[in-house]
């Protein structure tokens, strides 16, 4: 069985203001739509992605801001922090774990919770693929991820 992630659905509180803000930050608008009264549906793919995210009105009861840990994987973490912050878009400082391990994001912050774990400022020191992270939210506070990968590990 072949299964492909598609679509997430946000939940927010303001949907142009979210529009806007996911205009800014280079993700491609692809619908805007309202159904009939009561129903928006706000559909954008981030760049070079094939998943996409939907918002609007109508879509979902879920509290606005209780999406976290969506991970967006870049080749240059740097270049893609550069990028974020040259469009307006407030991101974290790029970071990497103490441990070599990444264990989520939560309102906001990431979260550490196993022994060893600490997350220490900069770029792995190594450089390793999937060892360098950073993150941002949105307006509702939705929590993004950006991890660099550089090169995937077997079966990627």
């Amino acid at each position: 069985m072949n299964l492909k992630l598609e679509m997430i659905v946000l939940p927010v509180s303001d949907t142009d203001r979210a529009k806007a803000f996911y205009e800014k930050a280079g993700f491609r608008l692809d619908v805007d739509y309202t159904a009939d009264e009561g129903v928006r549906i706000v559909h954008f793919t981030p760049s070079g992605s094939e998943c996409s995210i939907i918002f609007g009105e109508g879509l979902t009861p879920v509290a606005p801001g209780s999406v976290q840990g969506l991970y967006l994987i870049v080749s240059d973490i740097e270049e893609a922090r550069a990028e974020l912050v040259g469009r307006g878009i407030e991101v974290g400082e790029i970071f990497h774990d103490a441990g070599g391990l990444f264990h989520g994001h939560a309102g906001g912050d990431v979260t550490h919770s196993g022994l060893g774990q600490e997350r220490l400022a900069g770029l792995h020191p190594e450089r390793a693929s999937y060892g360098s992270f950073l993150t941002f939210s949105d307006p509702d506070g939705n929590g993004w991820v950006l991890q660099e990968v550089s090169q995937r590990l077997p079966g990627r």
